[in-house]
């Protein structure tokens, strides 16, 4: 069965973005930056695959991203429709209508039986993308976090979930640091 990955960036705080949704906050250093295209190239929108020279890089752990109309709406307000065309696109959302990209497949109903679905096909692992509300909608059936953990406060913002009180358990299993602070851990959830 193929894994739900949550891979986000977050402030030490428990924010993935400020209350404008901007994530343009978050340090990054030639290191880092290093080590996302080559052990996560796909988790890169393709202009910054093709801007870090990494757009012709297999995909390592995914071949298909969901998210929220709020994390697809960036991109898409710059003109980009299609801002993961390396990977199988998804967006939730119950007011885009009509996809603007036949490469984006948008979904208005239920993420629940859809990503159980998704999780039953063949395939390499999904890529939860964001952004607050979806994950706190498929937080049960989500089986891995990677938290970029960036040295920042920010005092408010986005949170990692907005879902009610249930506390869910994950076991840390692999762990990396960098010289700008940044720390990537993933967890793997506890069953």
């Amino acid at each position: 069965m193929r894994k739900l990955s949550y891979y986000i960036a977050l402030t030490l705080d428990g924010f993935i973005a400020a209350p404008d949704g901007s994530y343009d906050f978050y340090p990054l250093s030639e290191e880092f930056v290093g080590f996302l295209a080559a052990d996560f190239p796909e988790t890169l929108p393709t202009a910054a695959r093709r801007a870090l020279g990494v757009d012709e890089a297999p995909n390592r752990r995914y071949d298909t991203v969901v998210m929220g109309r709020g994390t697809y709406d960036p991109a898409f307000k710059e003109g980009i429709t299609s801002p993961y065309a390396h990977l199988r696109q998804i967006v939730f959302s119950r007011s885009l209508g009509e996809s603007p990209d036949p490469a984006v497949e948008v979904v208005s109903g239920d993420p629940v039986p859809y990503v159980r679905a998704l999780k039953q096909e063949e395939g390499a692992d999904i890529y939860l993308c964001g952004g607050a509300d979806l994950a706190g909608q498929l937080i049960d059936e989500i089986d891995e976090l990677v938290i970029k953990s960036y040295p920042v406060v920010a005092g408010a913002g986005i949170p990692l979930f907005r879902a009610e009180f249930t506390p869910r358990s994950f076991v840390p299993t692999d762990s990396r640091s960098f010289e700008n602070g940044t720390v990537v851990t993933t967890y793997t959830r506890k069953r």
